[in-house]
């Protein structure tokens, strides 16, 4: 006979046996969860005390927000609501400020100045060309050699060069053009060429040996407009034009220029000095009559079409503009087109 299976006898104790259950899952709908921040964290973020004291403080109805009593743990509020304490109310423990955080201290700042911009403020070179000599080692602060390029030095303190830094500079050549009208000063542009195209072997003027090794670096050490022609500098030397470019060249650029129209003393006046541009006065100019129909024009200063600009303002129109000297180079009779090397006993 197959045997049956009996059911489990009942326990002896009386109260029913409980299962366990499963948490009911979120039900679609629900109530969102409370907002705002728990009263006691407030409270501890504020200072005012510790968690465990909040709650005390809470559970005996010592806490006020906003004015309203509150008793309840788990009480959440704004963030930016006013919490108060009942009068009379002791802490336990008191607040300790939040540790002040040291500064951290700020890098000093490197002292000396860099090198390279000492040699090119002294006009020994360029900066491009002093970091090249530090680079090497040809070159020497207060009788020590220095290689590493970035070195701060004093401001007084001596640089010199070694032999082979200084036949190194000595090497540089300067070129005296006469650039003709069509060609710009420096890179090619609108289908011009530019003016370097023009030193060439046959075009040599005066004597001197042309090198291959000149035209390496050579660049214009001032502009001069594609419409004029004249006087137009070359070097490979940075200290040359360093001496020529910039606001603060003191080097006189000379030019004669043709002009129509009708100049009163009074625009003769303003053409000296009293014009501005772009919204900056020019400095101090030298222009006077070179003849009925050509001004004589002095500047130390090279705005982009300065003078055609300022002639403009005061009712003239540039027929013709020729550079015939920087400080104290002159064009001479130096033919258009051609060039010569700068001799060694002129200066600017």
């Amino acid at each position: 006979m197959k045997p049956t299976r009996r059911p489990p006898a009942p326990s002896s104790d009386d109260t029913p046996r409980r299962r366990l259950q499963r948490a009911p899952a979120a039900v679609p709908g629900a109530a969102p969860a409370a907002e705002g921040v728990r009263l006691s964290k407030v409270m501890v973020e504020r200072g005012m005390c510790n968690r465990r004291e909040a709650d005390a403080l809470i559970a005996r109805g010592a806490v006020f927000v906003d004015g309203r009593q509150i008793s309840e743990l788990g009480t959440r509020i704004s963030p930016d609501a006013a919490i108060t304490l009942a009068p009379g109310t002791v802490l336990r423990t008191t607040p300790q400020p939040a540790p002040a955080v040291a500064p951290v201290a700020a890098k000093p700042a490197p002292e000396g100045v860099r090198l390279s911009k000492v040699m090119a403020e002294r006009g020994l070179c360029s900066r491009r060309e002093a970091d090249a000599l530090i680079e090497r080692g040809w070159v020497f602060v207060d009788g020590q050699r220095v290689s590493e390029l970035g070195t701060r030095i004093a401001p007084d303190a001596t640089i010199t060069l070694d032999k082979r830094g200084a036949a190194k500079q000595a090497e540089r050549v300067t070129i005296v053009l006469h650039k003709p009208i069509g060609y710009v000063s420096g890179q090619p542009e609108d289908g011009h060429q530019a003016a370097v195209t023009l030193i060439t072997p046959d075009r040599l003027f005066g004597g001197g040996k042309f090198a291959r090794d000149h035209l390496k670096g050579l660049a214009p050490a001032g502009r001069l407009d594609i419409d004029s022609t004249g006087l137009l500098i070359l070097t490979q030397d940075g200290r040359i034009a360093r001496q020529l470019i910039g606001d603060d060249s003191e080097v006189d650029k000379e030019y004669l220029v043709r002009v129509a129209g009708t100049l009163s003393a009074e625009g003769l006046a303003l053409l000296n000095h009293g014009l501005s541009l772009d919204g900056k006065q020019l400095r101090p100019a030298k222009v006077r009559w070179q003849n009925d129909d050509q001004l004589s024009f002095t500047l130390r200063e090279g705005r982009k079409r300065q003078i055609r600009r300022m002639c403009e303002l005061v009712g003239l129109k540039v027929v013709g503009l020729k550079r015939v000297r920087i400080g104290q180079v002159m064009l001479g009779d130096l033919p258009q087109g051609q060039w010569r090397y700068l001799r060694p006993n002129e200066r600017f």
